[in-house]
């Protein structure tokens, strides 16, 4: 077919397609002049098929697959991968089909934009299945070909850095799956620019509020704290030439979102965090990174257990480095890195460090076969259950791992933060897995929930004929644990199935003092008829295969008659709990569309936490006692919300937040004074509200006072995590979407 013979006069005005220019000119520096005539025939092409498409900032389509080609290009990536981010939105949004494609630029090309094309075509049950179902999709085209996370990672950089055209509802969506996926699958593949930039195009737009503040202060404090490590870097830069180590030392600052996560992590204040800037020493060779750590720890103190090797012991992702923590002057901490100059490009780009440019071919590298591995694994968990399990369980290996622990032969394994004994079984192999009886720790017998740490060494005892513990999906925490032993449940022979359902049933039941045998025929018939069961052994086998809860049937099948002083909350149908008391603690005051966590307590029926609230964290030791619980769409009814207003103490100021309180048609429950020193007093109010947009709504009117400096809402007394939650409800407030 003829392409447009150029791209002027394919935009109004006559304007040439935006940074098209640019790419061709980046590309020109490291591809054969061909290869660049390639990229230029995909872009008018490209501008073809687009033609008369705008974004919703009103520049021509055209733009945004450009610059996401730009992006790769300063990765230096293959023409085919240029060319297919040009071309990655034809197939989705034009007719252009994938057999067209193929003709005119190669079938690889054609694989490339089929794997990141979402499936828009086929018709699904939410749009959180159809995002689950394309986002498998895609990764299992990665397996095939790593150059399609690629074009997707450019993609969705380039919508970060024009998000702003979006609306706030569906900015604060795309910015939310930006930093639970799309970074850390960045971070999983070494490309450390994308994953800094992507963390923190995501922040600000999830975030604005809380971004805006943190910007302020570290820009206010940014000058002395460089003119400070100015001074260090002196000191090191002199010591280093005095033991003739050739080393550029260069300082590097924190980038906001890791210094907000710490915050968060630590339940610290901004002015607490001591590494916000660190230093960066790059030597020639891998040996002189030792000398090179001598020579520092000889200059400033080492700070003790802050040392971490990963050039013996690699991240998951390949980087390599030297951390070390040194006391500075006034004892000030100092974070260095210490690395050669090949581990410093491999930080910085990863995987796209080690690709032939001019033959589009991938040079064999840690990075890229530990990238690979860890595709090859997800082939395996995609055949099991949904999309929407394979994603969570996606999410849950994309994090990095932080534990390193061995085999009685002396084989590192890496395990995720919180992995326990059963997951290095699984680690070891799947059979392990399913035959694990016991395990030794460092030569000691511990239970198999036992959380690992670093350095460990662990061997497992297996037994012939044993089988996996339903309980065990209770603490687990990889993807791939997770996985076999549902594997497993799910490939248990039916009669198998249903003893193990009476056996956890009993179990249950026990725990009230009654057997089955003690169940009226009756009360068995109304329980089977509720959960639209056809008989009882029906009913032991979704016990077993997990699609019940035991602890949930059995109290059920409980006599009706309520316990001495038990309490009688009022019940409210949330999906899960259908027949049972609901109570709501007033500890952290859960409303409708929170996060939520629910367990059964003797004598209150399901209880309902918001997920972060502290007091919940001993039950997470007890999954046995959790349930899964949502919130059912539009509940008729009121529910008490706390919030705390600090104030300057002024006559009336009570009476005006009242009335603010009651001018946005809510009621208030109950009140408390505290003062504070100086003229500040903390005003206190339980309210009656139906869900949080009307508490939102409620926050800004108070928010508006003269007299009033700071307004949120509470969670539980001693650890709470007041500013989230406030400027979370301000930002629902501002649309009809809530989170």
């Amino acid at each position: 077919m003829e392409y447009a013979s150029s791209l002027l006069g394919l935009l109004p005005g006559g304007r040439r397609t935006p940074g098209l220019k640019e790419l061709l000119a980046t590309v020109g520096g490291y591809l054969p002049p061909e290869q660049v005539a390639r990229i230029r025939e995909a872009a008018e092409f490209g501008a073809s098929a687009h033609q008369g498409q705008k974004r919703r900032s009103g520049e021509p389509f055209i733009a945004h697959p450009v610059a996401t080609a730009a992006i790769l290009a300063d990765l230096r990536l293959d023409a085919d991968t240029l060319v297919a981010a040009i071309l990655h939105d034809v197939i989705e949004d034009t007719p252009t089909p994938k057999d067209q494609l193929a003709a005119c630029f190669g079938a690889d090309v054609a694989e490339l934009v089929d794997g990141v094309t979402k499936l828009d075509a086929i018709q699904f049950k939410s749009r959180e299945e159809a995002q689950a179902e394309s986002f498998r999709k895609m990764l299992l085209a990665m397996v095939r070909d790593l150059r399609v996370i690629l074009v997707k990672l450019a993609d969705r950089t380039h919508n970060m850095r024009t998000i702003q055209a979006m609306p706030p509802h569906r900015r604060r969506a795309i910015a939310r799956e930006t930093l639970e996926i799309y970074a850390p699958i960045a971070e999983r593949l070494g490309l450390y620019n994308l994953k800094l930039e992507l963390e923190e195009l995501g922040f600000r737009a999830l975030y604005p509020r809380r971004y805006r503040v943190l910007e302020h202060t570290l820009r206010k404090a940014r000058g002395n704290q460089k003119e400070f490590l100015k001074k260090i870097e002196r000191q090191l830069s002199a010591a280093l030439a005095k033991h003739g180590i050739p080393a550029r030392v260069e300082m590097r600052e924190k980038h906001l979102y890791s210094i907000y996560k710490k915050m968060l992590r630590k339940r610290t204040s901004l002015a607490e965090i001591v590494d916000v800037y660190g230093l960066r020493i790059i030597v020639d060779e891998l040996d002189t990174c030792y000398r090179t750590i001598g020579v520092v720890h000889s200059v400033f103190r080492p700070m003790p257990g802050r040392f971490k090797d990963y050039i013996a012991i690699p991240r998951v992702n390949g980087y390599q480095s030297l951390h070390t923590t040194l006391f500075g002057p006034n004892a000030v901490p100092i974070e260095v890195q210490i690395r050669t100059e090949e581990m410093d490009r491999v930080a910085e780009s990863g995987i796209a460090a080690h690709w032939k440019y001019k033959t589009g071919e991938m040079a064999g590298s840690v990075q890229q076969e530990r990238a690979r591995e860890w595709l090859s694994g997800l082939v395996a968990l995609q055949d099991d259950g949904n999309s929407e399990e394979f994603l969570e369980s996606v999410k849950v290996d994309l994090y990095p791992d932080k534990v390193y622990v061995f085999t009685p032969k002396g084989r590192i394994l890496r395990l995720p933060s919180g992995a326990t004994v059963v997951d290095f079984a699984y680690a070891v192999h799947t059979d392990v897995g399913n035959r694990c009886v016991a395990a030794k720790v460092d030569r000691r017998l511990t239970p198999l929930r036992t959380v690992l740490r670093n350095g460990q060494t662990v061997e497992i005892i297996t037994a012939k004929g044993a089988v996996p513990n339903p309980a065990w999906v209770g603490f687990v925490v990889t993807a791939k644990a997770r996985s076999a032993m549902r594997h497993y449940l799910k490939g248990l022979r039916r009669t198998e199935a249903i003893a193990l359902g009476q056996r956890l049933l009993a179990q249950a039941l026990a725990e009230s003092h009654l057997s089955l045998e003690d169940v009226a025929a009756e009360a068995r018939a109304a329980a089977l008829a509720e959960l639209g069961m056809h008989d009882l052994n029906e009913l032991y086998e979704k016990i077993a295969l997990g699609e019940r809860l035991a602890p949930l049937v059995a109290r059920r099948l409980l006599p009706t008659a309520a316990e001495p002083g038990a309490s009688m909350p009022v019940p409210l149908a949330i999906a899960g709990t259908e027949g049972l008391l609901v109570s709501y603690a007033r500890c952290c005051f859960p409303l409708p569309n929170d996060p939520v966590f629910a367990f059964l307590s003797s004598g209150r029926g399901v209880v309902i936490h918001r997920d972060r609230c502290v007091n919940v964290e001993d039950y997470r030791k007890h999954p046995e006692k959790w349930l899964p619980v949502s919130w059912q769409n539009a509940p008729e009814r009121l529910f008490s919300s706390e919030i705390r207003v600090d104030v300057v103490n002024r006559t009336g100021v009570l009476a005006h937040v009242a009335a603010a309180i009651a001018s946005a048609d809510t009621n208030i429950h109950h009140v408390s004074i505290e003062e504070q020193e100086g003229d500040a007093s903390i005003l206190t109010f339980e309210l009656k509200v139906r869900d949080r947009k009307q508490l939102a709504r409620v926050m800004r009117v108070i928010r508006r006072l003269p007299d009033v400096t700071r307004v949120s809402r509470t969670i539980a007394a001693h650890a709470r995590d007041e500013r989230s939650d406030s400027d979370e409800l301000d930002e629902s407030d501002s649309s009809s979407h809530t989170d």
